[in-house]
């Protein structure tokens, strides 16, 4: 009988993932900004894209947050709805800029605070989720805690990895990489770019940096 082809499969580690992102795409740049401008962009990002957070971003930078907790909350759905889901998300930054006003609006307060508290303080939030809590984390109080998105469930399932949940996926990444805070917060720019350039819902396969392992699930 002859012999039935199979395709080989080959897993990367962690480590080899961001090397061929890292190839592909570049050095990383960092989130930009002044902290409570970053951590507001983190909740106007949710479902909608970044050149709608752009588009306000200007306004934003001229405001501090005790700006923020003095504006009258339509005015502030007003200001932030090119970025869609106005009223939940300023009700979202007006939640955000109270619980920052505990710590007097000081990043280096914060950053003293253990990272599993800290993760605790800001899922307590409403309107603050996981993938959003874990951004400010990285990009702000620079605590290494993964960030796990959309883009990082997709690529990973391509590549034919199955995790059971995110808990599984966060342990995959931070078992395999270093635990530093700015490489975390590399890779998912990387992941990030990856997802925007090749690994859509609908793939652009060609000239991706997996070609040769994805599974390719459309």
């Amino acid at each position: 009988m002859p012999k039935i082809s199979k395709k080989k499969s080959c897993k990367l580690t962690p480590k080899e993932i961001y090397d061929k992102l890292k190839d592909e795409f570049g050095d990383p740049p960092w989130w930009p900004g002044d902290s409570y401008i970053v951590m507001v962009q983190s909740i106007l990002v949710q479902n909608t894209t970044w050149s709608s957070v752009e588009k306000i971003t200007t306004s934003l930078k001229k405001m501090t947050p005790r700006d923020v907790l003095k504006m009258k909350i339509e005015k502030l759905e007003d200001l932030i709805r090119p970025c869609g889901f106005c009223k939940r998300k300023a009700k979202t930054i007006k939640y955000l800029t109270e619980w920052y006003g505990k710590y007097k609006y000081n990043v280096e307060s914060v950053m003293k605070i253990g990272k599993t508290e800290l993760r605790k303080e800001l899922l307590a939030i409403k309107g603050i989720g996981p993938e959003t809590a874990d951004v400010i984390l990285v990009y702000v109080f620079h605590k290494p805690s993964f960030v796990i998105d959309a883009y990082t469930r997709r690529l990973l399932e391509r590549l034919g990895f199955s995790f059971k949940d995110d808990s599984e996926i966060r342990s995959f990444f931070e078992k395999g990489i270093e635990k530093d805070y700015k490489i975390y917060g590399w890779y998912h720019w990387l992941i990030l770019r990856q997802g925007i350039e090749y690994c859509k819902k609908k793939p652009s396969c060609e000239n991706c940096p997996f070609y040769d392992i994805c599974k390719r699930k459309i």
